[in-house]
C-alpha cells in the first residue's frame, strides 16, 4: 500500500477545494465571478463524489453513471446536514464555517477513498480513465473514416457542446441582480434572536450582538447610531462607521451604558446609508426599564407596540 500513487479522480477533487477556498477567502479574488463558478461543484458535486468513492472503491461497485448521479444526490443531502449540524455549534450557519466544514468533509473522505483504493489490486481499483477517453475521442474525431456528413454533424456536435458549457459559464458568472436590500439584525449575549437585556441598574452597560449584511450589489458606507429615548449614546468610531462591500457581513458585539433610570424606555438601533445620513435606513429598537437599584419585583413585561 506504501507509495502508491494518488488517483488523478482525488487529485482533482482536493485541487478543486482548494482552489475553491482561495478564491473565496481571498480580498479580491472573492468578488470575482470564479468564486461562483468554483462554488457550485464543491457545493452540488464534489462532497457527494468524495463519499461515494470512500464507499465504493472498486470498480466493480458501480459504474461511472451511476457515480456520477449519485455524486449529485448525495452532496444535496449532505450539505444541508453540515448546515443543520453547524446551527448548533457556536459558528452558526456562516460562511466561513459552512466553506471550512465542506472542504474538510470532502478532503477526508476523499483520504479515506484512497485509503480503501490502495488495499485492493490495481485492476480492481476505481480510477477515471482520463487518458483512455481522451485518445478514444481522439480516434473518433480526427482518426475514424467518415463520410463528409457524418464529418459534418461530428463538428456541429462539437461546437454545440462546447456553446452549452460557454452559456452556462456565462450565466453563472453573470447572475441577473435580485432585490437589492441590507440585513440589520440584533442578537441576544447568547447569539440568538432571544434572551436579550432589559432591566438594568443604573451605570450597569448592556451588550447585543448587531448584524448588518450588504446585499446591494454595490459597496456601502454604513453609520449606525443607538439612541435611548431620542438621545445618542456613545459608540466606538470601527462600530459608528462601518463599510461593507456587496455580500460582505459585519457582527459584533455592541456595548452601551444607559445613562438615566424610567420605565418602558425606546432603545434604538438605527442604521444609515450613504445616501441620507438624516433618516434611518433600517431600525430595530428594545423596550428597556433603567433603575437607580436593583429589585426583585416582577416587572410588567408587556411592551408598547
Amino acid at each position: 500500500m506504501t507509495g502508491k500513487k494518488v488517483p488523478s479522480d482525488l487529485l482533482i477533487v482536493i485541487g478543486l477545494v482548494l482552489l475553491t477556498d482561495i478564491f473565496v477567502l481571498t480580498p479580491g479574488l472573492s468578488e470575482t465571478s470564479i468564486r461562483n463558478i468554483l462554488g457550485l461543484p464543491l457545493v452540488l458535486f464534489l462532497p457527494g463524489y468524495a463519499l461515494i468513492a470512500a464507499l465504493f472503491p472498486a470498480k466493480s461497485d458501480l459504474d461511472g453513471i451511476e457515480r456520477t448521479a449519485l455524486s449529485f444526490g448525495l452532496s444535496i443531502a449532505v450539505v444541508p446536514l453540515i448546515g443543520l449540524g453547524l446551527n448548533y455549534t457556536p459558528w452558526g450557519i456562516r460562511l466561513l464555517p459552512i466553506l471550512i466544514s465542506l472542504s474538510v468533509f470532502t478532503v477526508v473522505m476523499c483520504g479515506l477513498a484512497y485509503l480503501r483504493r490502495a488495499k485492493l489490486p490495481e485492476t480492481e481499483a476505481f480510477e477515471v480513465p482520463f487518458r483512455e477517453t481522451a485518445l478514444s475521442l481522439k480516434a473518433e474525431v480526427l482518426e475514424k473514416p467518415k463520410s463528409k456528413l457524418d464529418q459534418a454533424l461530428t463538428v456541429v456536435l462539437v461546437l454545440s457542446i462546447l456553446l452549452s458549457v460557454a452559456t452556462l459559464i456565462y450565466v453563472i458568472a453573470t447572475p441577473k441582480e435580485g432585490e437589492h436590500f441590507t440585513e440589520f439584525y440584533i442578537l441576544g449575549p447568547d447569539g440568538k434572536a432571544d434572551n436579550y437585556t432589559t432591566n438594568y441598574v443604573l451605570g450597569e452597560s448592556g451588550t447585543v450582538i448587531v448584524g448588518i449584511v450588504n446585499h446591494e450589489y454595490r459597496p456601502i458606507n454604513y453609520t449606525m447610531e443607538i439612541r435611548l429615548e431620542n438621545k445618542s449614546l456613545p459608540l466606538p468610531e470601527n462600530q459608528r462607521q462601518i463599510s461593507l462591500a456587496h455580500n460582505e457581513t459585519w457582527q459584533e458585539p455592541v456595548a452601551y451604558t444607559p445613562p438615566f433610570e424610567g420605565h418602558n424606555m425606546k432603545l434604538e438601533f438605527l442604521l444609515f446609508n450613504e445616501t441620507d445620513r438624516t433618516v434611518p435606513y433600517r431600525d430595530l429598537h428594545l423596550w428597556i426599564d433603567v433603575n437607580t437599584t436593583e429589585t426583585n419585583e416582577t416587572l410588567d413585561t408587556s411592551r408598547p407596540k
